[in-house]
């Protein structure tokens, strides 16, 4: 963001001092990061967030969980084919906590 401002220079204030007079500002033009934090005021939106992830990763967890199956099984009363396994790739689910600690 811009940000349009007037301050006051060593340069501006060591003229006036010689001069007798009080210092002018001068206009300053600077870059500033505005930065929102979401916890502070108890914003509910990392809470709806963290939530809506938690799902995510519960969703995925059983997809990956179904794939498992669906690779290692055999049919019903049928031994579990391992080989399957080795292929599957089960991703960790991640807890809420993290979401929260992200905010």
């Amino acid at each position: 963001m811009l940000v349009r401002d007037l301050r006051y220079t060593a340069r501006c204030r060591a003229e006036a001092a010689l001069g007798g007079h009080r210092p002018h500002p001068r206009a300053v033009r600077r870059r500033a990061v505005i930065r929102h934090f979401p916890r502070v005021g108890r914003d509910r939106s990392v809470s709806r967030w963290a939530a809506r992830e938690e799902r995510r990763a519960r969703q995925r967890l059983r997809a990956d969980a179904r794939t498992l199956l669906r690779l290692t099984d055999g049919g019903r009363g049928a031994r579990l084919d391992l080989r399957g396994a080795e292929e599957a790739e089960i991703r960790p689910a991640r807890h809420r906590r993290a979401a929260l600690w992200l905010a």
